[in-house]
């Protein structure tokens, strides 16, 4: 490929392709960076958020985001390497948070209440705005889930995912997998309305409130302190317990009921 001098030469790799117009997916391609302030700059521009982003080699040598591109520059982009050593290259993506909590735009009610229902930490609202997000992200140490392109690549944000997936339990088997969260799956602890941690209950605490069927068909019984609701193994429990079994085996479908 013959280079302009104010062009650089891109390639990105694996799923970094999502975010790229059809005709610049799995090859290389010229792209101008006359007036481009770093190599990060570059790669937002080009579309890919910077929070995707693992490894930048330049002309075959691992640089920083900040690392200026003058035009000629042959420059491969990388996502996050699962099962390669990569560790004498420069990591760009901060170490994962400690311990895994979220915080997740308004198009994602009901993958909240999916993650919340396997035990994570999840703060949700339909009605958050930008800032309130990546203000809880940093406060709280959370991870930003968003189908937002553009929140991603805002300066502040360190910890974050694009969720590809457009159907809500599709979209949990992709988190799990993407961020490696099987070991932390803890089913039915904590409250899938308001993410507060649920505590079991006698049947008799709760006698009063329970559906004759479900006071004539169960014992077992969990109790959110924080909205007042009532939790049992019914069907729903069923269902969602064999989607999290799902989502912890990386090479089963998550399209199963």
């Amino acid at each position: 490929m013959t280079l302009r001098a104010a062009s650089a030469e891109f390639r990105f790799y694996e799923e970094l392709n999502d975010f790229l117009a059809p005709e610049r997916r799995r090859t290389s391609f010229a792209y101008g960076v006359a007036g481009t302030r770093s190599v990060k700059d570059a790669i937002e521009a080009i579309g890919v958020p910077h929070t995707e982003v693992d490894l930048i080699l330049v002309d075959g040598r691992s640089v920083g985001f900040d690392r200026v591109l003058r035009g000629g520059e042959r420059v491969a982009v990388y996502p996050l390497f699962e099962r390669l050593d990569i560790a004498p290259l420069q990591h760009l993506r901060p170490r994962p948070l400690r311990e895994p909590r979220f915080v997740l735009d308004a198009h994602l009610g009901k993958l909240a209440r999916h993650l919340r229902m396997a035990g994570f930490d999840c703060l949700y609202r339909n009605d958050y705005r930008d800032s309130e997000i990546i203000t809880a992200s940093l406060a709280e140490h959370r991870v930003i889930l968003t189908r937002d392109k553009g929140l991603l690549k805002q300066r502040l944000v360190t910890h974050g995912y694009f969720v590809r997936r457009t159907e809500s339990e599709e979209q949990l088997c992709e988190v799990v997998r993407a961020l490696q969260l099987e070991t932390g799956l803890r089913p039915f602890t904590r409250c899938r309305e308001c993410n507060a941690g649920l505590r079991n209950a006698p049947k008799a605490e709760v006698l009063a409130r329970l559906p004759p069927k479900v006071r004539a068909a169960y014992d077992r019984f969990q109790l959110c302190p924080g909205c007042g609701r009532i939790y049992w193994e019914g069907t729903h429990y069923a269902r969602l317990r064999r989607l999290l079994d799902l989502a912890a085996q990386p090479d089963a479908g998550c399209a199963e009921r």
